[in-house]
């Protein structure tokens, strides 16, 4: 069975937020940082540190 990434993304964010319920706060830095570091200079350094 295949399942799209952004679904499988979708439903551990849903039951991640539902069970262990972070602050809101929390949720906005990750989700912000994340974007803000996929596009920055740092991208490639975090790619092959992740790899």
């Amino acid at each position: 069975m295949e399942v799209p990434l952004w679904f499988a993304l979708l439903v551990i964010g849903y039951l991640g937020v539902k069970l262990i319920r972070p602050p809101a706060w929390l949720i906005a830095v990750l989700l912000l940082g994340g974007f803000l570091l996929a596009d920055s200079v740092l991208a490639p350094a975090l790619n092959a540190l992740v790899k």
